[in-house]
């Protein structure tokens, strides 16, 4: 018999079997079901009374207990609530209110904030340096701390440093990272600035300050002393400075500090080549001050007709990302338009982003390259990687000359409460192609140390030398010297933690 009729006949005889069953039950005598095979009838659950429902009594003495605030809650409460205020002022408000805006305002923003430790509020005397330790402590694969970027100024700092100036003498400083080595070269001088009236120069090395050994001072008031005269707090301070040139001779300058405002392009120059004009610039900051300057120097090369560029961003250490996507464009020109200059990928709790585009606009020149020659080191950094990453991800081929960049795939977004802004991590940036992972920086194509010897922009200097070969015949054309010099402890600028960031500055 085939499967299913088996299956059916099998249904059909349990049914018929069922009935039968049924009959003889109902012709069986007897009035016990039980003792004549029969079955039970099923009884009915015995009912239960609904139990009332008692509800305690509100006790007016003490009122209901409110649900705790989320952490946008905690931000609106607490935001400039501030210690110093005035008693009677609607800022009023403690250091702990100070700390408990920041608490929010990390959980609810931070790229890690599932890191953040717990940390007791009353074991931080200020807001400060509550927010100092409020951040990841784990480290990464090298052991370096994950987070290195994590720092705040006073408000009226900010300001300033967002305008490109400072208070000072107009030196550029890089610093040995060789371990107990307290070594200072001058990398850059400002044109007409004190330092330049003084007739001091790149490559000199800082010998003393006002007589005090600068290499060897170790007692806490000499110190004090040296920060105090080479980061001057207001204009008109005086100090001594002896310096060694590279030739032996000493020379002294007695500078007194000014407010300066920093150049942030500089160096623009068309340099002849056999195969076509080639241009040069050094580009400083990406301050909000650098876009005019920044589109004059493009116009010059593009009227110069220039085959290729050296962008020297060896010293920028980063700044506003509108600016970086800016210069990119003006690189690439309209082969980038609608692509993704740099995407800012945020923690799971916030909105997503949208990318910020290479920004095609009839009032930015363009050279249109589809190569560039990027002068870079361990001060090339955040928005300065930027510029090499986003081009890399619109297929701009970026040829790398000097060491490798300081690795800030990272971006912020400040908060400013009670007088002081704070900059914590919150993004981390990828290009059109969704590659962002350089935290370790971006390695040179063609490795070669910083040349203190010869002012930027001089064709006898190494880097700007190397690239022009590298350009001319593929080659990479360094001395062992030179190659050596760049695997040794290396020099990096002295600045302000402010001037190595990438800022997402989009309203």
């Amino acid at each position: 018999m085939p499967t299913g009729v088996k299956s059916r006949a099998m249904k059909l005889l349990t049914t018929a079997l069922g009935a039968a069953m049924l009959a003889a039950l109902a012709g069986c005598g007897g009035d016990d079901p039980a003792q004549s095979g029969g079955i039970r009838p099923v009884e009915p659950p015995p009912i239960v009374p609904e139990q009332p429902v008692i509800v305690p009594p509100v006790d007016p003495a003490q009122p209901p207990v409110p649900p705790p605030l989320t952490a946008i809650e905690e931000i609106g409460k607490y935001r400039q609530h501030c210690a110093d205020a005035p008693p009677d002022s609607p800022q009023a408000g403690t250091v702990d209110d100070e700390k408990r805006f920041l608490r929010a305002w990390l959980g609810e923003s931070y790229l890690w904030y599932r890191e953040l430790p717990a940390l007791d509020l009353a074991a931080y005397a200020t807001a400060v340096s509550y927010f100092d330790a409020m951040k990841t402590p784990l480290t990464t694969a090298s052991g370096k701390p994950k987070d290195q970027y994590h720092f705040s100024y006073t408000e009226a700092r900010w300001a300033e440093l967002s305008r490109g100036g400072q208070t000072g003498y107009g030196l550029t400083w890089l610093r040995s990272t060789a371990d107990g080595v307290r070594d200072w070269r001058i990398a850059a001088v400002e044109p007409g600035s004190p330092a330049a009236l003084a007739g001091l120069r790149r490559g000199d090395r800082l010998l003393t300050v006002d007589g005090i050994d600068f290499a060897g001072a170790t007692d806490a008031a000499s110190i004090a002393a040296l920060n105090a005269a080479l980061s001057p707090a207001t204009a008109g301070a005086s100090h001594q400075l002896t310096v060694r040139r590279a030739d032996g001779d000493t020379v002294e300058a007695r500078l007194t500090a000014v407010k300066l405002a920093i150049a942030p392009v500089q160096n623009t120059t068309v340099l002849q080549s056999a195969t076509g004009p080639v241009g040069y610039l050094t580009f400083g900051a990406h301050v909000a001050g650098a876009e005019a300057p920044l589109t004059a120097a493009f116009a010059s090369l593009r009227d110069a007709g220039v085959k290729d560029l050296v962008l020297d961003l060896r010293y920028n250490g980063g700044g506003l990302l509108s600016i970086a996507s800016k210069v990119a464009y003006m690189i690439a020109g309209p082969q980038a338009a609608g692509k993704t200059f740099e995407h800012t990928l945020a923690n799971d709790k916030t909105k997503p982003n949208q990318p910020i585009l290479f920004p095609a606009s009839a009032q930015l020149p363009y050279l249109g390259l589809r190569r560039v020659y990027v002068l870079a080191g361990p001060g090339t950094c955040s928005a300065s990687e930027s510029i090499v990453n986003g081009l890399r991800g619109a297929d701009v081929d970026v040829h790398l000359v000097g060491g490798q960049t300081c690795g800030k795939p990272y971006a912020f977004i400040p908060a400013t409460n009670c007088g002081r802004t704070y900059f914590a991590i919150q993004y981390q940036g990828v290009n059109h192609k969704g590659f962002g992972d350089y935290a370790d920086g971006f390695a040179p194509t063609c490795a070669a140390a910083d040349d203190l010897r010869h002012p930027l922009g001089s064709l006898d200097e190494t880097l700007l030398r190397t690239a022009l070969q590298l350009r001319a015949d593929g080659t990479c054309p360094v001395s062992a010297a030179a190659r050596a010099g760049a695997r040794a402890p290396q020099l990096v600028p002295v600045r302000e933690p402010a001037s190595e960031i990438a800022i997402d500055d989009r309203p």
